[in-house]
């Protein structure tokens, strides 16, 4: 059955972006290291049969402009094949944002994409349509997954916690309030602890 999966990186401070983001800096000043574990060659087969677990049974996925932008840049593309973060192509993206028309220009292969501006319910709704029988995976930033949480719209959320603590930038959690977890499954490798909870929704 098909699931709603929250998926990111995170510091061990909270972050999942450092400080100073902007055009040229996307995930902050250094804070591609919160994500070394799936950016930085080699990686461990701990991590490759984590991203090979996800891809699997990924259908579509939920995503912010910003992030969807920093990631099209073309050296965050460059990285992306010689790292092959992810494979291409995912069935598509539903991309959660204020100006659609802002967003489309800067976008490599973007007849993949659904721009929605009525909020993160239809985006993941339109990812979910997009998903079929295979997951939704909503994976950034911070704020898209923050409010897909607060909306309970979520069924598991899967953290991949780095080992480093960057002191400031954007934090997980903000808009979320008191939720419940039940600890499916946590794995260790060298660059991340991978843990996995089941969302409760009451």
């Amino acid at each position: 059955m098909s699931k709603v999966i929250a998926d990111i990186s995170m510091s061990l401070d909270g972050y999942v972006t450092a400080r100073g983001v902007d055009q040229e800096h996307g995930l902050g000043i250094g804070g591609e290291a919160i994500h070394a574990w799936v950016l930085e060659e080699p990686r461990s087969p701990v991590d490759e049969a984590v991203l090979a677990h996800s891809f699997e049974r990924t259908g579509a996925v939920g995503d912010g402009a910003a992030a969807v932008r920093h990631r099209g840049r073309p050296e965050r593309l460059e990285r992306r094949r010689r790292v092959r973060t992810r494979p291409e192509p995912v069935d598509g993206t539903a991309v959660l944002c204020r100006h659609p028309r802002t967003a489309r220009p800067r976008l490599r292969l973007a007849s993949r994409f659904r721009f929605v501006t009525e909020g993160v319910a239809d985006a993941i709704n339109q990812a979910r349509a997009i998903a079929g029988d295979k997951d939704v995976v909503v994976m950034g930033g911070a704020n898209v997954v923050d409010q897909s949480l607060a909306a309970r719209l979520v069924d598991e959320l899967r953290i991949h916690l780095s080992p480093l603590v960057v002191g400031e930038g954007t934090r997980l959690f903000d808009l979320v309030g008191p939720t419940r977890l039940v600890q499916r499954e946590v794995t260790e490798s060298p660059r991340a602890t991978h843990l996995t909870y089941d969302v409760v929704k009451d």
